[in-house]
């Protein structure tokens, strides 16, 4: 049998009446019965879009020119925001975009657990909404019908990489730097085989973690080290898997990054590769907000799930009398001790597990907590929520960066015993549509 044909897309421009936003950020409407999804539309705008992709049930469309312009919209901040993947919201005011995270986390809770907070809290805005990401896999291509090399997000919906000079969201130690290293990459005699660059940021130091597919030549090296010198960058390799990531430049010194939580007198080190919340001006405000609703008493017991390096744990020993944190890799284990050594703290430990199995028969489990912290990946933490009841807290906080996984998790919690008395959205990702979220939980005879 002959493969059935795709049909063709329209070439002429459609008219579209947006309606709403989808969770991912396209604007919807509606034509002859059949969705359309319209990158670059906003609620209330009329706009003429390309036919992208089409599917038996909706269609893709990309806005070539607003007709009506909503008054949300903005002109973005950046000259590749209708191209680049990096970011999808920045055509909308900073008011709506929290609006609409907002909404996103309200449609979630009532969608997945069928539940609502006692209260909405007041939103934690991003001190910054340019140049905060301190994070981020660049990736690195060349092109040779151009000869030239790219560096950049993905574009939109596709493999194709941005062609980018700079990035006005990136921490601006890297991303006004994109220029010089797209002109250094095309030099070395490794042009075509250095695929991404991951990108870190601590308070003082910025490091670029190239991707070497191959060894590299003396003189290619000595152009990555020249170029950490020339921007005050520390320079790494990654020849194989992230095990591989080692520092070339500077010659000296461990192989740590740091920033600092100065409201609990911390200094938090972490490794280029390890995972650090990309925004932070907001992890400060954040991780007081998580302690305050934790209410912690010097003479309590605290659990950390989760933990990490430490980002919670450590300023919750500031207050507990014992706070024990668990993670499920062995790495961050390790840089959490670190973390609490350099910082003098003694009222914690760290622990390794699976942290989808039941943990209540762990010996560090036996005492019971007073209070737990939980902020677990994407996935959320079914599993977890439910056996966390038999830890008798009286409080919980569940900081979630899935608002469709922390409202399935809640209704986990109430059926086992727990209100859910505030939530509230935090804008750790200004311009996108990524959603972090806060939530605190309470036994029903607390």
């Amino acid at each position: 049998m002959s493969r059935r044909r795709r049909k063709a897309l329209p070439k002429e421009p459609v008219r579209c009446a947006v309606e709403t936003l989808s969770h991912d950020g396209r604007g919807i409407a509606r034509q002859d019965g059949k969705t359309q999804f319209v990158d670059g539309a906003l609620p209330g705008e009329t706009v003429m879009a390309k036919v992208v992709g089409s599917r038996s049930k909706f269609d893709e469309l990309r806005t070539l020119e607003v007709l009506e312009a909503a008054p949300t919209r903005v002109t973005p901040p950046c000259e590749y925001a209708d191209l680049c993947g990096g970011c999808s919201l920045q055509h909308m005011g900073s008011d709506a975009q929290i609006q609409f995270k907002e909404d996103t986390l309200r449609e979630h809770f009532a969608h997945f657990g069928g539940i609502e907070p006692e209260e909405w809290v007041a939103p934690m805005l991003s001190p910054e909404t340019l140049g905060y990401r301190r994070k981020a896999r660049l990736g690195v291509r060349h092109v040779q019908a151009r000869d030239s090399v790219l560096v950049g997000f993905r574009e939109k919906r596709n493999s194709f990489l941005t062609d980018i000079d700079r990035c006005v969201v990136m921490d601006p130690r890297i991303g006004e730097r994109i220029t010089p290293l797209r002109d250094m990459l095309y030099k070395l005699d490794a042009f075509n085989r250095i695929p991404q660059v991951e990108i870190a940021c601590g308070d003082d130091v910025a490091v670029m973690v190239f991707r070497n597919m191959d060894t590299l030549s003396d003189s290619d090296r000595a152009s990555l080290i020249a170029f950490g010198q020339a921007h005050d960058l520390h320079i790494y390799l990654q020849p194989k898997g992230p095990d591989t990531v080692h520092r070339i430049w500077p010659e000296e010194g461990e192989e740590r990054l740091s920033y600092r939580l100065d409201e609990f007198g911390l200094t938090m080190k972490f490794h280029p590769m390890d995972f650090t919340q990309v925004n932070a001006g907001i992890n400060g405000t954040m991780v007081h907000r998580a302690v305050e609703w934790l209410d912690v008493q010097p003479d309590e017991r605290v659990l950390d799930l989760f933990c990490g390096l430490g980002n919670f744990t450590l300023p919750l020993a500031r207050k507990a009398g014992q706070v024990v944190g668990v993670e499920g890799d062995d790495a961050m284990v390790v840089r959490g001790r670190e973390n609490a050594e350099l910082n003098g703290l003694s009222n914690v430990m760290f622990h390794g597990a699976d942290l989808q199995a039941d943990l209540t028969s762990q010996p560090w489990a036996a005492e019971g907590f007073d209070k737990i912290l939980i902020d677990p990946p994407r996935s959320g933490a079914q599993e977890v929520c439910e056996y966390l009841t038999a830890f008798g807290a009286g409080r919980i906080v569940y900081v979630s960066c899935n608002p469709a996984t922390l409202a399935r998790d809640a209704g986990v919690m109430v059926r086992n015993g727990y209100r859910l008395v505030k939530a509230g959205v935090m804008d750790m990702f200004p311009h996108t549509t990524h959603v972090e979220s806060i939530a605190l939980f309470e036994r029903d005879d607390h």
